[in-house]
């Protein structure tokens, strides 16, 4: 009994290490599988049709999403259109209760969309929510985007088109004594148009980066002890080659311990654990860890927060990653603190002072970890058929 007892409260700590609420989509002790990738390593040969849009999309899919939730339908049924909509069975009403991350996904799958576009000599024009907006804080049936395409050989290729490939979220330790070279920051600055605001901060502002690695810790506490979060995350758990090659999406975890607690029926996805078990304490342990590894924080603030606001923040995200990407470094989003929950109020308010963005009525978009780490694999993506819309 006692045994059982142990097994239950180190396997709970091993899986909380694993996932903790964004989850480690790599770095576990065994891979995600080859199948569940394969749309990263050829996107071209994944797609059978000729229709160049297939050719687009399938670039487009490879965007950043929370939870890695992929929640983005195309419709392809009208010649030379793209209509974008948001599957309203793949949100997080409980971390994202007014769809900000949402909308900031969809615009990263657009920005993506516009790059693959250009590759192949076409011009994207967007019209975002050609039928209005969606009322309230849920996406509901209609586009979130209509996309004209056009031919246009006098349209330039995007430089940063080429690391869609390269460009993963690395969750795992960054290396505390090498800093963000002062050209990499000009690089990333530069990736951005002027509706985003870009800032950062590094180890030389001793007093400042300890602040946020403080803010990061007790936003992340929040969010690991407070059920409803926690549940919603495991709600996106797959557990083991099977479960991730079935779904290609949400949290990937591979880590044959917790893989094999889950198969004998020892974690039970539907209870959260205790804030003072050691699986709660355990993860927010190894959280503290990487946050102190890591050397600089990055954020992202806009003038207001409109939708169309929230998807230009997305797309100015992934570019901003993508810069990094070809610069080398490593990138984690903290979307802790920024999530407009009611325990997060405190963190929340904290982070957009220390930003500057509550003197000036602002909104943090995104908040970031930055440093140099070693590699980790891709996120699973899901079928390109899944993403079209049938009717």
């Amino acid at each position: 009994m006692q045994r059982r007892k142990f097994i239950r409260l180190a396997g709970g700590g091993t899986i909380a290490a694993a996932v903790g609420s964004t989850a480690a989509l790599s770095g576990c002790s065994a891979q995600v599988p080859d199948e569940a990738i394969e749309a990263w390593q050829d996107p071209y040969n994944t797609v059978t049709s000729g229709d160049v849009r297939h050719w687009i999309v399938s670039y487009a899919i490879l965007a950043p999403h929370s939870h890695n939730l992929q929640s983005w339908v195309v419709d392809l049924r009208r010649p030379f259109e793209i209509w974008l909509y948001c599957d309203p069975k793949r949100l997080l009403p409980e971390t994202d209760p007014h769809a900000r991350q949402i909308m900031m996904s969809h615009g990263t799958f657009l920005e993506l969309l516009v790059m693959a576009a250009k590759e192949r000599a076409y011009r994207a024009d967007i019209t975002l929510f050609p039928q209005g907006e969606f009322a309230g804080d849920t996406p509901d049936g209609r586009p979130i985007a209509r996309v004209h395409l056009s031919t246009d050989t006098s349209v330039a290729k995007d430089p940063l088109f080429a690391q869609i490939l390269q460009r993963h979220t690395n969750r795992e330790l960054y290396d505390p004594k090498r800093p963000v070279p002062s050209s990499a920051w000009l690089a990333m600055g530069a990736s951005l148009d002027t509706s985003v605001r870009f800032g950062f901060v590094t180890q030389e502002d001793e007093e400042a980066i300890a602040k946020h690695r403080q803010i990061a810790k007790e936003a992340y506490r929040i969010e690991m002890t407070t059920p409803r979060t926690v549940l919603e995350s495991y709600r996106w758990l797959r557990m083991g080659a099977g479960e991730v090659n079935a779904h290609r999406d949400g949290i990937s975890i591979m880590a044959p311990l917790p893989v094999l607690l889950s198969k004998v029926g020892l974690f039970d996805r539907n209870k959260a654990p205790a804030p003072d078990s050691y699986a709660t304490t355990g993860e927010l342990e190894d959280f503290g860890k990487k946050i102190a590894s890591t050397p600089a924080f990055v954020w992202l603030m806009t003038r207001d927060n409109s939708r169309a606001t929230q998807i230009a923040a997305g797309r100015a995200w992934v570019r901003l990653q993508l810069e990094a990407t070809a610069q080398g470094l490593a990138m984690q989003p903290l979307s802790q603190a920024l999530q407009e929950y009611p325990e997060q109020q405190r963190p929340y308010n904290d982070i957009h002072r220390l930003c500057g963005a509550a003197a000036t009525g602002q909104t943090l978009q995104m908040w970031a970890r930055v440093g140099f780490a070693p590699p980790v694999r891709p996120a699973p993506r899901r079928p390109f058929a899944d993403f079209l819309r049938k009717a």
